[in-house]
Order: structure tokens, then C-alpha cells, then sequence
């Protein structure tokens, strides 16, 4: 009876523990997804011998829909990205032709950079198809900063065999993101820069994604423009709409 009696408040401890990191990460995706966000986004692969960018549009409603639109360079202006729910589509104008892209696409390089089509369609929910786990605190940019280490679910489709997310503690923005694949090795990290408020809220707008084992190579993502909490219809999201967006 004494060991239950002990034991009780810990495993009570873990719970609250594991609730607060998970409000955290939720706050943290919340600030930066609102209910419905539209953006218009500047990306910019840099390699060792040559450098190209891109400009995109994103349309976003929750964790379940998301439409993504290249409007530059010439040559991929048109290709349509969506998500709905658990399936991801995309359009091809050149091609005028529909591809549903399978869950093993995910983890593939998106239009050449170095985000996947899982970073830029978040076909993975952050909050609900992980678990997550307080490890510590750092300091960023002068900003103190939850440590979080997220570990997939074991039922969830995950891209990721583990995540190690720094959150700032006072604006919940992700400010650094470790990304490891199923044996625990770091295959990309995420930097965040340049807080800046946008329609009403302070948000990173740069972000760097540079790969571990690829020198003097990153992709910098930058926002030109956000809106959020417009609304959008659900019908907005759909393969016919891509073909209309697209063109």
C-alpha cells in the first residue's frame, strides 16, 4: 500500500508533464497555422554552384486542408499542391493530368529543396500524431526556450522517427527544429529568424532548412505576406479547384 501510495503522484506528475509539453507544441502551431491562413512565400534553394528561387501561395484551413500554388519560375507556374485530410493530390498543367501522391512520398525532396512534400502540405499533425516531453530549456536569440523532444505515435504514418522542437516560452514561436530519421540519425535542422508581426501577430518570417550531411547547401523559406482567420470553404480544397488555380 505504501509503494501505491508513492507511486501515485508521480505517475501523475508524468501526465501533467506530457499535457503541458502537448499544450505547448498546440499553442506553438496554433500561432503560426490560426484557423485559416493564405500566404504568399518566397523559397530560395541555395547549393554549393547555383542557386534558384521560387514563389508560392498557400491557402490553409486547420490541419486538414491546404492548397499550394507555384506562381515562379515561368517554368513551374501552375503546379498545385493539395491536401485533404490524408491524401495529397497533385496538379500538373503541362501534363493536365491529376497525381495522388502515396504516403511514401512524404519524406521526398518538394520541387527540389530541402523541405519534404510533408513539411510544405503537413500531411503529419504536429500535436496529434506525436507524443511530446519537456527535455529542457536553452536560450535563442535572446528568447528563453522550451526544449521538446516529439516521438511519433505508433499507429501515426510519420515521416520522422523523432523531433527536437525549441519553443519560445513567451511568444510561442518554433524557433529550432532537429529532424531524425527512424535510427536516430539528424537528417535536417530548421532555423527560424526575423520575428516580425504579420496581420496582427509576431511570427518567424525566415526560415532555414540545412541538411546534415549536404555542405554549404540550405533552403531559406521567407514570407512576403499572411493573412489569417479569412475565411475560406471547405469546397475550396478540391482536385477541381487545383486545375482553376492552377491555370
Amino acid at each position: 500500500m505504501r509503494f501505491a501510495i508513492l507511486l501515485i503522484p508521480v505517475s501523475f506528475v508524468l501526465q501533467v508533464a506530457a499535457q503541458d509539453a502537448r499544450s505547448i507544441v498546440k499553442k506553438a502551431d496554433e500561432k503560426m497555422r490560426g484557423s485559416t491562413s493564405q500566404a504568399t512565400i518566397l523559397i530560395k534553394s541555395i547549393r554549393p554552384t547555383w542557386s534558384r528561387e521560387m514563389e508560392i501561395r498557400t491557402w490553409m484551413k486547420g490541419n486538414e486542408l491546404a492548397m499550394v500554388l507555384i506562381q515562379l519560375p515561368v517554368k513551374d507556374k501552375g503546379i498545385v499542391f493539395l491536401k485533404r485530410r490524408k491524401e495529397v493530390w497533385n496538379w500538373m498543367p503541362a501534363l493536365e493530368k491529376t497525381i495522388k501522391l502515396p504516403p511514401s512520398m512524404m519524406s521526398q525532396s518538394w520541387m527540389g529543396t530541402d523541405f519534404t512534400n510533408d513539411d510544405l502540405v503537413k500531411e503529419s499533425s504536429i500535436v496529434n500524431d506525436y507524443d511530446h516531453t519537456i527535455i529542457g530549456d536553452t536560450v535563442i536569440d535572446n528568447r528563453n526556450c522550451y526544449i521538446i523532444r516529439m516521438m511519433p505515435k505508433p499507429e501515426a504514418a510519420i515521416v520522422w522517427g523523432k523531433l527536437i522542437v525549441c519553443i519560445d516560452k513567451q511568444e510561442f514561436m518554433e524557433l529550432h527544429i532537429r529532424f531524425y530519421d527512424e535510427d536516430g540519425k539528424l537528417i535536417n535542422t530548421m532555423n527560424a529568424y526575423d520575428a516580425k508581426i504579420m496581420d496582427g501577430r509576431l511570427i518567424p518570417t525566415r526560415l532555414e532548412m540545412v541538411p546534415a550531411d549536404k555542405k554549404n547547401q540550405k533552403t531559406v523559406m521567407i514570407y512576403k505576406s499572411i493573412l489569417y482567420n479569412k475565411a475560406i470553404e471547405d469546397g475550396f480544397f478540391t482536385t477541381e479547384r487545383m486545375k482553376v488555380a492552377g491555370r
